[in-house]
């Protein structure tokens, strides 16, 4: 690596080089998606609080909540001599596996971290150094140290686990890492006078200024990566809980993981002692202590148009603001929309809710098409970054994937969020996810339960205060996809088969069902809903659902209690509101889920336990098209075979679903997106194979998600695509004559769409409103498809 040079200012080039993710920030745009000048990014000033609790594992358990929602713990007992020993091996294998490559990741964020301090030391004993001897000590303090343990302990483990069997043993490898922690209490100890540091000198240093830019606009902010090894001793822990759950009690390792989690649960705990009360903490003029609860991003009605905002709860206010636009090289702060002391604030009930004017819902066909754009950027993005493209193009790309997210997390929430301050002032906000709106309630009446006093903030204590926020923030990034950085996992892509069996711990007889959230571009969506089940503590629902999943992580199920009272009607959105009785979540591990078999789990909730089954099938897989070996039949025979049979141009399915849909799911939200039953869809396609002289009895009896799922299925199952193989050559072929076009695909089928065998390009390239190409079908010139 080439020095600094120490002639004048120095030469950046050899930053430039090393570093080559773009990463877009929240703090790159404004609430409403404009871009804002760049600043130096800024990391938080306090210590970050480090999470011990086992719930939290990213292998095969899920994060927990304050509250006590969430799934149920991780055991740190290991399996009894003898039972499922095999399996349990087999699953050590596994958050092994997963384990090994995110130190893999982790290790080379200690290795860029460690590359700008070697040139940094060049300069130092120059005539014009960067920063001193001193400063450099003080911010990458131990950096080198940790670096060198961790190098040593994934080239240890690392032939074990590629060359695993049942007599592997590597439980003094973790012993030895625990060991080692207090390099870890000096880096902590350390820490948040690296940060200070690092942030004065990056003010009072032009030279260090523009490498903190640098590496900033790369993703790779030295105060973020600061934080990497803190966050690191959580994930160690966890993965300790999960081998210990999937050990033998008489394995050779099992004692050496238990020593090893009790002294990482012992540093995690002393040090937590420490940095509890300083990572939330603000102090008023008054003397007095406010703490950060909870911060996050939420979608804003204001003024009849919506508002990305970013809201902070405190111990006694609800705050809401957005960041302010400022110059380059100026400290980031938020401007305070509004706030309400939490005396004062109120939750108003359906019937004492005022009516405000309907809220516009985007229609699901224009968020679908936004996804498809988003999903081919992202494309063009990895196709680029393969062919070594250059950086300003893939930059280019990001940007305007981002541009598309961000339209995407500002106009699908649709669930309304009211609070009201009782000196007559309410405020909406739009949610994707009723479990998201749940927590942030419970939230808020957990601190109320709390003797609070009613205040109104000076402008002194409300400019203190919002100057906090920048600082104490939890939640740094806008919650899209094209934030991550390249080393985080993309999440799955496929389908996710959820069986919802049963669910028990009620202290009373009601009527119940649960929905099923998993999140795709950044945020929640539901998914999936079972039917009521009548007055019962112990629902047996065991139902299927098939959910498609678009780079998700989680799943989140929702128990709720129906209510039948119409008087209970939100005005915001006209629906009746339903109480949640208990919420839960789990992390979509790809390892664990990516399985054959189903595998059985139990979320806790509030006391209640809903038991479930899941098991994971990838795109690829999904894509597959097997053609039926039966001669009857519809499900896996070619749409030709079907209609010269019934001696139609449409498949007598194909009109009845859309007949029925179209009869009485018009008004349904989410009519092709929420899943239907499994089994009931499953039926459906047993009457019309066996071509049963009831289907139409059994279709107006149906829920009108499983009809919609029955056509899904049907256009799936199709051993040729609609858009066949033969003519995919010329499809490509129009794509690449056509200029400046986007790259996405509609296809608009009509209810009276004829069969489809022979697209082809119209002769005169019919006009596209954005510029592409139109296909018709020489049988019906209304059924056509557009590329752009």
């Amino acid at each position: 690596m080439e020095p600094l040079s120490h002639r004048g200012l120095p030469r950046l080039s050899w930053i430039d080089t090393l570093y080559s993710n773009f990463n877009y920030g929240a703090e790159d745009y404004d609430a409403e998606g404009n871009e804002e000048p760049k600043a130096l990014p800024e990391g938080s000033e306090t210590m970050p609080y480090i999470d011990e609790s086992p719930t939290m594992s990213p292998q095969l358990s899920a994060r927990g909540q304050e509250s006590g929602d969430g799934v149920s713990p991780t055991p740190t007992d290991g399996l009894s001599t003898g039972v499922d020993a095999g399996k349990g091996l087999e699953m050590r294998k596994l958050v092994l596996s997963g384990f090994l490559a995110s130190e893999e990741i982790y290790i080379n964020q200690l290795e860029a971290l460690l590359l700008p301090m070697k040139p940094l030391k060049a300069t130092a004993t120059t005539s014009q150094p960067v920063l001193t001897l001193q400063q450099i000590e003080t911010i990458f303090y131990k950096i080198q140290d940790i670096y060198e343990i961790h190098k040593e302990f994934y080239d240890n483990l690392c032939p074990k686990v590629q060359q695993w069997d049942s007599n592997i043993t590597m439980g003094h490898l973790f012993q030895k890492l625990a060991s080692q922690l207090g390099v870890y209490k000096a880096f902590v100890d350390n820490y948040k006078i690296a940060l200070e540091t690092a942030e004065k000198c990056s003010q009072s240093n032009y030279q260090f200024q523009k490498i903190s830019e640098i590496l900033a606009l790369r993703g790779w902010a030295p105060t973020a990566l600061l934080y990497k090894p803190i966050d690191r001793v959580t994930r160690s822990t966890l993965v300790l809980h999960d081998l210990l759950k999937h050990t033998p009690s008489d394995h050779p390792d099992y004692p050496l993981l238990q020593d090893a989690l009790r002294i990482s649960q012992n540093f995690l705990s002393s040090i937590n002692e420490d940095i509890d009360p300083r990572r939330t903490a603000v102090t008023t003029p008054k003397g007095e202590t406010r703490q950060l609860i909870k911060d996050g991003f939420l979608v804003e009605l204001s003024e009849g148009s919506r508002k990305l905002r970013h809201v902070f709860l405190f111990t006694d206010v609800l705050l809401c603001a957005k960041l302010k636009k400022t110059a380059v090289g100026k400290h980031q702060q938020y401007d305070c929309k509004w706030y309400v002391p939490l005396a004062d604030l109120v939750f108003p009930s359906p019937e004492e809710s005022e009516h405000c004017p309907q809220v516009h819902v985007i229609p699901d066909h224009e968020l679908e098409d936004m996804k498809m754009k988003i999903s081919a950027i992202k494309s063009e993005v990895q196709k680029e970054k393969a062919n070594k493209g250059q950086s300003r193009a893939i930059e280019r790309l990001k940007k305007k994937m981002f541009e598309n997210e961000f339209w995407l997390l500002l106009n699908s929430p649709a669930i309304p969020f009211r609070i009201h301050n009782r000196n007559g002032k309410s405020y909406l906000f739009l949610l994707s996810s009723d479990y998201e709106r749940s927590e942030w309630r419970e939230a808020i009446q957990k601190l109320q339960k709390k003797d609070l006093q009613a205040f109104v903030l000076s402008s002194v204590e409300l400019q203190v205060l919002t100057g906090s926020c920048f600082k104490l923030r939890t939640v740094h990034n806008i919650p899209v996809t094209s934030n991550k950085d390249d080393d985080e996992s993309p999440g799955l892509y496929g389908f996710l088969h959820v069986i919802v069996h049963s669910a028990k711990g009620f202290k009373q007889s009601a009527n119940l069902y649960c929905t099923l959230e998993v999140d795709s571009f950044g945020y929640f969506v539901s998914k999936a809903k079972t039917r009521v089940f009548r007055d019962t503590t112990e629902p047996q629902w065991n139902e299927e659902f098939e959910i498609e999943l678009e780079g998700s992580q989680s799943l989140r199920i929702l128990c709720y209690e129906k209510c039948y009272d119409k008087t209970k009607l939100n005005k915001d959105n006209n629906e009746i509101v339903d109480k949640i009785m208990g919420k839960g979540q789990i992390q979509l591990d790809p390892q664990a889920v990516q399985t054959k078999n189903w595998h059985m789990d139990v979320i806790e909730m509030n006391g209640i336990k809903v038991e479930f089954s899941m098991k994971f099938t990838s795109r690829d897989m999904s894509l597959k098209r097997t053609p039926s070996k039966k001669q009857t039949g519809v499900f896996g025979v070619k749409i030709s075979v079907v209609t010269k049979r019934e001696r139609s141009k449409v498949p007598y399915i194909v009109r009845q679903c859309i007949e029925e849909v179209e009869k009485r799911g018009i008004e349904e939200v989410g009519i092709y997106r929420i899943s239907g039953v499994a089994t009931d869809i499953q039926a459906l396609k047993a009457v019309f194979d066996a071509n049963n002289k009831d289907i139409l009895v059994m279709l107006s009896d149906m829920d009108i998600n499983a009809i919609a799922g029955t056509l899904k299925l049907y256009f799936r199952e199709l051993p040729e695509p609609l858009l066949t193989d033969r003519l995919y050559p010329a499809f490509m072929e129009g794509i690449g004559k056509a200029s400046g076009m986007r790259r996405g695909l509609a296809v608009l089928l009509l209810p009276t769409i004829p069969l489809i065998q022979s697209w082809m390009p119209c002769p005169d390239s019919l006009p596209c409103p954005w510029g592409g190409l139109v296909f018709v079908s020489p049988h019906c010139p209304m059924a056509v498809l557009l590329w752009g």
